[in-house]
């Protein structure tokens, strides 16, 4: 069985210079395809055994998108989108991420059916209309534009919305930028939960060298997100294990390094030791402000960020002892988040 690890307040624009040189073409870089070839197992008709009963808890669901790579079923995926909403999963933009990736994931798996899988997600009213179009956004299909012109006539309230990321005003799954907080993360996840796809892996890998980063505390913690993540994740999941594993043959010195942890923890299922690390580098950062400056105003102008290791409920994906979902919070909100991850 999997075991879902997230980072969220959301799961992270074209992205920062030094990033985008990571990730091009990530998968090239590994000799392995972009996208999975192996075959699908054979589905179940719509209309047999599988009902809404399945999806009637937030648990139900995360525990189907737990296995859900084991047996991938598209054409359920209208019900189980209707379910979230109904659970009200989709209606905060910070911890939805995991969500509306998974389901822009599984429409990218199923691309030659996407524009009639969405069209049985309709009627929606205008409050739910945006979690499909964030959706189609986050697909990372080449004609997701063309889906949202297409479905533009039935989501009337908000082509405002569709507007802005069809004309870039909103950065769809290839543009986001891993460093415009957690989401981003979020989304990258959903997406290898719903296809087993090696390339969003490979761009969470692209950022582990942020966990090291003195001078940015926002980077900091989505970097050591990234590696938390892919630990608790890898310990549970071989085809993971065996990617992290091979991305040391292609990665720089500086990533090996990081990488060579990750698998450690995953191995050995000793992923605390990463929590602990990321919580006293980023309260350290927090205390002293960034190496190249050391001002105390400099903590102000970040804000107040806590990295949190159950950003969404720990019940949300319906395992709260397997589940951590890191993410940042800002506001008051901070201090609840940072004790459900101090070390008991």
């Amino acid at each position: 069985m999997f075991k879902i690890v997230l980072a969220t307040a959301a799961a992270s624009v074209v992205m920062a210079a030094t990033v985008a040189a990571q990730t091009a073409a990530p998968a090239a870089r590994l000799g392995v395809p972009v996208k999975n070839s192996a075959a699908h197992k054979v589905l179940p008709k719509a209309g047999s055994k599988a009902d809404a009963a399945d999806f009637a808890t937030v648990e139900q669901i995360g525990h189907y998108i737990n296995v859900y790579r084991s047996k991938p079923e598209p054409q359920r995926l209208p019900q189980l989108f209707r379910a979230m909403l109904g659970l009200n999963m989709l209606a905060d933009a910070d911890t939805s991420g995991l969500y509306l990736g998974f389901i822009g994931g599984v429409l990218a798996s199923d691309a030659a059916n996407a524009n009639a899988t969405i069209g049985k997600m309709f009627p929606l009213g205008p409050q739910h209309q945006s979690a499909l179009i964030k959706a189609i956004a986050y697909s990372g299909l080449p004609d997701w534009q063309g889906l949202l012109r297409q479905n533009a006539e039935r989501m009337p309230a908000r082509v405002v919305l569709i507007d802005r990321y069809v004309t870039g005003q909103m950065k769809p799954y290839d543009d986001m930028k891993l460093d415009d907080g957690p989401v981003p993360l979020d989304v990258l996840w959903g997406n290898y939960f719903a296809t087993g796809y090696y390339e969003p892996v490979l761009r969470i890998i692209s950022v582990l060298k942020w966990a090291k980063d003195v001078n940015d505390v926002e980077r900091l913690t989505i970097g050591s997100m990234a590696k938390w993540t892919l630990a608790s994740n890898g310990s549970t999941d071989v085809e993971l294990l065996r990617l992290l594993k091979t991305a040391m043959t292609t990665e720089p010195p500086s990533q090996q390094k990081l990488l060579t942890e990750v698998i450690a923890a995953a191995e050995t299922g000793e992923t605390s030791k990463i929590r602990k690390e990321a919580l006293l580098a980023i309260e350290q950062l927090k205390i002293k402000g960034p190496e190249k400056t050391r001002t105390t105003a400099w903590w102000g102008q970040a804000g107040q960020i806590a990295l949190s290791f159950g950003c969404i409920a720990a019940s949300a994906l319906g395992a709260p002892a397997a589940i951590g979902i890191p993410c940042v919070i800002g506001g008051a909100a901070s201090t609840a988040a940072i004790k459900m991850m101090t070390p008991q």
